[in-house]
């Protein structure tokens, strides 16, 4: 036997090894276990299951109540029975009627309650309102408590009479929400003009894209009812900023009657603003109102031949005022009338020592031309000739196209009318001299492009008009953007056809030309004039190329 094998075996070292095995083996699954349940901690996050909160904040209790009658208090306090924020609360807030100085509503992050501090001296015997419409949300899902409306009355009762209705827009398919609704209360002290400078007795708004109102907690009586689309939300109406609708009669409450408003934007009334003198022969006027039939004139004694001209901006309220020879004087004063010597007014435009103006052409509303269009070039300085000798219009294969030309004198354009053919490219070449301006510069040499598509790329629309209660009217095709397309003008029944559309979508209108003047007018307030009657076709109607549609609008 071996040395080896006589060996006692060391059972007291065998045990201790052994045991010391097995606590390690026992040790790295309660270690991995541990590692699981530190990194389950250590995630952060919402935790996972339960179904999602839809409900919206409920009112536990108010102090005072809602609908307190003899209300002398000068705080509200509402209870929640969950933590609620407030969201847009200056879009949404209404009070009725308005007070001078706005309260103080908390909480300002996140509360149980909704506190209403009141800073204003109450009228007597007079009923409250305080409509949150949708600012009052939860904090977690932001679920809206809609509509919410606290009343109260400083006397003994609460006002409860309503008035109810729908506001449209007069030249859109639809008004844009939401429109401000108001009363204002008919007594001695009202006139017509309280609109401008004083807040309603009673206010609500539109709440959706249905543009339905209601006005409530109203007192018996007798009342002028308009609707604003207010630039700020101030409850006056501003004309230059404003939409405004009006009831043609004033209402008598109490009434089962139910009113429609039709906004519309005022004309301000025509005066002149901003005079510049931009260069040596050049003065510019802006304008608000309607220009048409204005003149402009120097007050003070102007040189031996001097002439002027006046053009319309194509793109801004304003007039160009051209002269010659130059004026030299410090301050020129200028008087100004407007259409049928309705208006009249002077200003001084301050003279500069500048440089004059040279002729300078560029192509007006460039693009693919269509059959009926007018090519035009507009220029820096009046216009006065065009020689048709010096210019010429080509085709793709350079064959001449017979063109004839005339200056548009109210735009100062330059406008070309040839005939155009489908799939085309045409190049108008202008030569030296071909442009003389009221200066008597004659232009460089000029060359424009221009081109046609096929006529398989565009859309037609066949219309027929149906129960037109009364003649003349405008017929308008408009596009999304509410810009006139195209149209036609109707004195008797007759079809219409609307061609040469690209493909898009588009919407119809009927105008009434009850004055028969051709273009749409609008309405005054004071004159109470409403405006001309718009009938809208009741879808929008999309064009697809090379397709031609036919449709029949009844009108309601």
């Amino acid at each position: 036997m071996s040395d080896l094998a006589s060996r006692p075996w060391p059972w007291h070292k065998n045990f201790s090894y052994f045991c010391c095995m097995n606590q390690r083996l026992l040790f790295i699954p309660l270690l991995f276990v541990g590692i699981l349940l530190m990194n389950s901690c250590a995630k952060k996050g919402r935790p996972g299951g339960g179904p999602l909160d839809t409900i919206p904040p409920v009112i536990v209790r108010s102090v005072p109540e809602n609908f307190t009658t003899n209300f002398t208090e000068t705080e509200i306090r509402i209870y929640f029975d969950e933590y609620i924020k407030l969201k847009d609360l200056r879009e949404n807030l209404i009070i009725s009627p308005p007070m001078k100085y706005e309260p103080v509503i908390t909480p300002i992050s996140t509360s149980k309650m909704l506190r209403i501090r009141i800073q204003d001296t109450l009228a007597k015997n007079t009923t409250y309102s305080f409509n949150f419409g949708k600012s009052i949300v939860d904090n977690n899902e932001e679920n809206e408590f809609e509509y919410f409306k606290y009343v109260f009355s400083t006397g003994s009762y609460i006002d409860s009479l309503k008035v109810k209705g729908n506001v449209r827009d007069a030249e859109l398919p639809n008004a844009e929400s939401p429109v401000t609704v108001m009363l204002y209360e008919v007594n001695e002290t009202f006139s017509d003009s309280t609109i401008f400078s004083e807040k309603p007795m009673y206010i609500a708004a539109t709440r959706d894209s249905t543009n339905n109102f209601e006005i409530t907690n109203v007192k018996e009586g007798r009342y002028l009812l308009i609707a604003l689309k207010e630039k700020t939300s101030d409850y006056t109406f501003q004309p230059k900023t404003d939409k405004i609708g009006y009831s043609k009669e004033y209402i008598s409450l109490p009434t089962d009657s139910s009113y429609t408003l039709t906004i519309f934007k005022e004309i301000p009334e025509f005066k002149f603003t901003r005079p510049a003198h931009l260069s040596k022969y050049h003065m510019v006027f802006g304008y608000e109102g309607d220009s048409k039939g204005a003149t402009i004139e120097p007050l003070s004694r102007v040189p031996d031949g001097f002439t002027s001209k006046m053009i319309r901006d194509t793109e801004k309220d304003s007039i160009h005022y051209w002269f010659k020879p130059e004026i030299e004087m410090d301050t020129v004063p200028m008087v100004f009338r407007g259409s049928k010597g309705m208006y009249s007014d002077s200003l001084e435009v301050r003279v500069k020592n500048l440089y004059a103006d040279s002729l300078k052409a560029v192509a007006y509303k460039t693009g693919t031309l269509i059959p009926r269009d007018t090519f035009s070039i507009k220029t820096s300085t009046p216009l006065v000739k065009i020689d048709n000798d010096l210019i010429s219009v080509q085709d793709r294969d350079s064959t001449l196209v017979g063109f004839t030309s005339f200056i548009h004198p109210e735009y100062n354009l330059a406008q070309l009318i040839f005939k155009t053919s489908e799939d085309q490219r045409y190049r108008v070449e202008m030569l030296p001299g071909a442009l003389t301006d009221f200066y008597e510069n004659v232009n460089d040499t000029l060359s424009f492009r221009a081109n046609t598509k096929q006529l398989s790329d565009y859309g037609t629309i066949s219309l027929q008009l149906q129960n037109v209660e009364r003649y003349p009217v405008i017929v308008q095709l408009i596009n999304e953007k509410f810009k006139v397309v195209n149209d036609h003008y109707l004195v008797k029944d007759e079809a219409i056809n609307f061609d040469y559309i690209d493909p898009g979508n588009y919407f119809i209108r009927v105008i009434f030309d009850d004055n028969s003047n051709k273009i749409w007018d609008t309405g005054n307030f004071l004159q109470k004039v409403q405006p001309e009657q718009i009938i809208y076709y009741p879808n929008r109607i999309e064009v697809l190329a090379n397709w031609s549609l036919n449709e029949t609008f009844i009108l309601d």
